[in-house]
């Protein structure tokens, strides 16, 4: 049973709009460390401003996109090729999250060239 002196727990208050643009541009800058930074801010802020939210979602998708081209990369390595794509893969991981990363300071909303938008 609860204890009615503490209450239901209040929702998060919303993210002033330089809140909400800093949290969306790190989502992207995340992704320089895989999927997990990407994945926490999402989750963490995905309810409290709308460019966080569509940011996160954005930097999510190509994050969970390059973790499997890295999977497959890592299954072709007995044919040599996989040396090849880990590597790259990693590289315009980099590149590509630095990229969507001065977009979405300045407030401008990122779109990768390629991922597979699993979230919607």
């Amino acid at each position: 049973m609860t204890n009615p002196s503490q209450g239901t727990p209040q929702p998060a208050a919303p993210l002033s709009p330089s809140e909400d643009r800093q949290w969306g541009s790190f989502a992207h800058l995340g992704g320089i460390l895989g999927i997990l930074p990407s994945l926490i801010i999402w989750l963490v802020f995905k309810d409290r401003g709308s460019f966080a939210n569509s940011e996160g979602k954005e930097a999510l998708n190509f994050q969970i996109t390059a973790a499997i081209a890295e999977v497959i990369g890592y299954m072709l390595m007995p044919v040599l090729i996989g040396f090849v794509i880990v590597p790259a893969v990693y590289a315009v991981r980099i590149v590509i999250s630095i990229l969507g990363y001065l977009k979405a300071k300045d407030g401008i909303g990122y779109r990768y060239p390629f991922a597979l938008r699993l979230i919607k």
